[in-house]
């Protein structure tokens, strides 16, 4: 590996060939801005301070690593840890990076706060932080996803965010983030996005990974402090907020194995998957303000994805994990839709622990290697998020009749009017 790759921070905004700051002068400034005000913020004591104690008072932290015995005997070979992400304030990962984008800009003197959210778990955390930190907030989000993820469209405007539905392109992650580009371009001077993973034009990238490294560094403490031999990590991999941040205490060692999952969807074909870093449809491509691995057509448009998980279906990965899976220092592997159902199944029911769809993709990945590894050492899994958002897809496929049944009584009461009248009372009020 070379040098640039080893280390854990970008030199010039780059990870050996991938990150970079591709974007219309309108955006330049604001960049640089954000870059400087990072660097001072995170030299700076009491800001420091200030966001040790949000994350162990608000979020939660440290998040505990849970032995799974039932799952270690049933897979046999290495002890299986789950890192549970989902019992963080708001139920993931995301809340880190969002609460320390938010105090930062609220350093700089921003008063508006917009974002972007796929599954719905960054702007929910987005959210909360604005509420949180007295922003205002304005979440950009598919509506294929809005349809797809209501409960965390709900929490978002019970936080008073503004959630707005984008309509253009495949109306999915993609174009939620064209929308958050466009907005922060009109309103520079007095708004911050906070993008949600560890990709888009510099310094963005090191600053969502930063915020999300509390992950990987409470995982090596506690490890050390319980004698846990670490053979792999796993975490799955959309844009790659949670896994980066998992990693980052040791990219720059030999092991453990670092594993990445991405989404298989239903197969190996264009359009059937979001597969960047394993199969034959990824290329090298500049977008979104920065060059990383991106499904892409021969004129460089982006291909349409496909995953059961909402978070994980983005046409690019982060540049730092597209660097450090070109040098080998991150394993990549696909996990298909029916993969990562069965194992929020598995853990569910012997470890009474219920996965995101997109955390089940790490899941999924370490049950197929726990095998590989000896019972002396240990696979710990990033459950970045818990499952409750996704009861509206996970329930037609594990109790279809039963969520039929409720879809239809629910229906019936809405049209008998009475609660419509009490919740538009309530609203008014």
């Amino acid at each position: 590996m070379g040098d640039s790759i080893k280390t854990a921070v970008s030199t010039d905004g780059f990870f050996d060939m991938y990150g970079g700051k591709y974007v219309a002068e309108v955006l330049r400034r604001p960049l640089d801005e954000l870059a400087i005000a990072f660097k001072e913020a995170m030299q700076d004591e009491e800001f420091l301070r200030e966001l040790d104690i949000i994350r162990r008072d608000y979020i939660g932290r440290e998040t505990p690593l849970c032995f799974a015995p039932t799952a270690t005997k049933l897979l046999g070979g290495a002890q299986i840890y789950i890192k549970l992400e989902g019992l963080a304030n708001t139920g993931a990962h995301k809340i880190n990076n969002a609460i320390g984008q938010c105090l930062l800009a609220k350093r700089m003197g921003k008063k508006r706060i917009i974002a972007e959210t796929g599954a719905g778990q960054h702007g929910l955390a987005t959210a909360a932080a604005c509420a949180r930190l007295g922003l205002d907030c304005t979440v950009y989000m598919g509506e294929v996803d809005v349809r797809r993820q209501q409960p965390n469209v709900a929490a978002m405007e019970l936080y008073g965010a503004k959630v707005k539905p984008v309509t253009s392109g495949s109306r999915t992650l993609k174009d939620a983030v064209n929308e958050a580009m466009r907005d922060w371009a009109a309103n520079p001077d007095s708004t911050h996005y906070v993008l949600g993973s560890a990709l888009g034009p510099a310094p963005f990238p090191d600053i969502v990974r930063e915020f999300q490294s509390v992950i990987g560094r409470e995982v090596k403490r506690q490890c050390a402090e319980r004698g846990i031999q670490i053979g792999a990590m796993v975490a799955c991999v959309g844009g790659g907020s949670n896994s980066i941040g998992f990693f980052e205490p040791f990219i720059n060692e030999k092991e453990p194995r670092l594993i990445g999952a991405e989404a298989g969807g239903i197969g190996p074909g264009i359009g059937e998957n979001a597969s960047r870093m394993t199969g034959n449809c990824a290329r090298d491509g500049i977008m979104q303000g920065y060059k990383s691995r991106f499904l892409l057509d021969e004129d460089g448009q982006a291909l349409p994805t496909r995953s059961i998980s909402a978070g994980l279906d983005y046409c690019g990965i982060g540049p730092q994990l597209a660097a450090l899976g070109q040098s080998g220092r991150i394993e990549f592997t696909s996990i298909l839709d029916k993969e990562a159902l069965e194992a929020v199944n598995f853990f569910a029911k012997n470890e009474g622990i219920l996965f995101a769809l997109e955390s089940a993709h790490a899941g999924a990945a370490a049950i197929k290697i726990a095998k590989e590894l000896p019972p002396d050492k240990a696979v710990i899994i990033n459950m970045s998020g818990r499952g409750d958002k996704d009861v509206f897809i996970t329930s037609p496929v594990f109790r279809p009749a039963e969520w039929l049944n409720f879809l239809h009584a629910e229906i019936e009461r809405l049209e008998g009017g009475k609660d419509i009248h009490d919740a538009k009372s309530m609203s008014a009020k």
